[in-house]
């Protein structure tokens, strides 16, 4: 797919940032520090914030102006932590024990795409981060995003400017968006990043460009009969109902274990939760999934809104924070789809035995979405826990924490603060951890000769040999 048309503009934007970049190249790591807190400011003076989040939701009609404000600031914030002294010009490290020693350089022009549900979020965290490894950046907002960020743009230039760095480092692909365009932004790109929808990362990575992209969220958690349900139950319903659970890293089912079941259920309710009754479960799934396919009409709306789209009259529903549905164990797979992800406050509740019915359970709803992601546990103990990172197909065991800000870095873990989240080769993606400054550069490696360490091949084969002989 190419746009004749189009490709001309994104030539003079790519050498705009290219020429820009080239400048940057050269700074200190005190010029790079300056434009990273000045990015960061862009978006974390408070009157911008809010400006920022209200026009978010006023474009994309996803999420709450108030939790939309809480995100960029925590998470721009929690970046802005974990970039503070951190090296990123010259020389990374020197081993004199390797002889090995590292320096950093930056990739180039990276191109980032951008998803509705994040549009300010997503965008200052490329930014910050591209600039950290003296990058240029051009975003490719999703197009109920791009007013946003152009907006958000305007603030981040203004504030590069003070330090004396060009405009031109952060740019993003001029309205309307079309797919055409983007993909040849990635193509002229060195680097590209791809969050959001799975077609997305799909045309990121057959780009011929490098590529970083993210995999399917659809979290699930374990909670144990020795579980705090009060606490649980807390975190639970702040993460599900968070940003009307625009986040891939909200739980979309509970595998709750034996006794667990009734004392869990009354907790969740005393936070907001409303289970369905089994037509109601049907009406809800019905207006979620016509034709099997998640309708764009439910994505991060209120459980209130969603229950009046179902038809749900019944009073509890008026003011619930979130919807649960229980399903059979053997309800799993396209023909079910309230076992997947839902982008939306509406919890699947799955009822086990126990722990390793529990992993079984898990496994079965990561076989048909979720693959590679995160999963949740509550009240489990060090050995349970283990387990999961043992057997599940997972990239991050998040325990007994608030999952949706657990996984993408948390004041009170030591994951660092993402707005990306790699689900390793069972997601589909390159990379296993959380997409970080270190993503956005090449690293040297100077090696030079150390004292030989060969070993004697009698050292490394004499207890082979001595249980099966030679």
């Amino acid at each position: 797919m190419r746009d004749e048309e189009g490709e001309p503009r994104v030539r003079l934007i790519v050498a705009r940032a290219r020429a820009a970049q080239e400048a940057f190249a050269g700074a200190s790591q005190e010029t790079v520090d300056l434009a990273v807190t000045a990015a960061g400011w862009a978006i974390m003076e408070p009157r911008r914030n809010r400006a920022l989040a209200e026009q978010a939701v006023r474009d994309t009609g996803l999420g709450t102006v108030d939790d939309k404000f809480d995100k960029n600031h925590r998470k721009t914030l929690g970046l802005l932590r974990d970039l503070r002294g951190a090296r990123s010009v010259g020389v990374l490290t020197d081993d004199p024990d390797t002889g090995i020693t590292e320096i950093a350089r930056p990739v180039g022009v990276v191109a980032g795409l951008t998803p509705s549900t994040h549009p300010v979020a997503t965008p200052i965290n490329y930014i910050i981060n591209a600039l950290k490894g003296r990058n240029a950046v051009i975003l490719a907002p999703s197009p109920k995003g791009a007013g946003v960020c152009a907006r958000l743009l305007d603030h981040v230039h203004d504030e590069l400017a003070k330090v004396g760095l060009p405009a031109d480092l952060a740019q993003m692909l001029p309205p309307p968006a079309s797919k055409a365009l983007t993909m040849e932004l990635m193509r002229q790109a060195d680097l590209v990043l791809a969050a959001g929808s799975q077609a997305n990362v799909r045309a990121a990575y057959s780009s011929g460009t490098p590529a970083l992209g993210v995999g399917l969220g659809n979290v699930a958690a374990i909670i144990s009969p020795n579980a705090d349900f009060q606490a649980t139950a807390a975190r639970i319903a702040v993460s599900k109902s968070f940003d009307n659970a625009t986040s891939c890293s909200s739980e979309n089912s509970l595998v709750v274990i034996g006794d667990a079941w009734r004392p869990l259920l009354a907790a969740l309710a005393a936070e907001g939760g409303v289970l369905a009754t089994p037509e109601e479960r049907s009406q809800l799934e019905a207006a979620m999934f016509p034709s099997s396919k998640l309708s764009p009409a439910v994505v991060a709306q209120s459980a209130p809104r969603l229950a009046r789209l179902a038809g749900l009259d019944r009073d509890d529903y008026a003011a619930c924070r979130f919807i649960m549905a229980h399903e059979d164990t053997t309800h799993v797979g396209s023909r079910h789809p309230l076992s997947g992800e839902k982008l939306s406050p509406v919890l699947t509740l799955y009822r086990v035995a126990d722990f390793d019915a529990a992993i079984a359970q898990v496994r079965a709803i990561y076989d048909y979405q979720g693959k590679g992601h995160s999963v949740g546990v509550h009240g489990a103990s060090p050995q349970e826990i283990l387990r999961l990172g043992l057997e599940l197909p997972v990239c991050r065991v998040i325990v007994d924490q608030i999952h949706s800000y657990a996984v993408s870095g948390a004041f009170d873990n030591g994951q660092p603060f993402s707005m990306a989240m790699g689900c390793g080769t069972w997601g589909g993606n390159g990379f296993s951890d959380n997409l970080t400054y270190r993503h956005f550069l090449n690293i040297i490696r100077i090696v030079r000769p150390t004292t030989p360490r060969q070993p004697r091949v009698e050292d490394v084969f004499d207890d082979y040999w001595r249980r099966y002989g030679r």
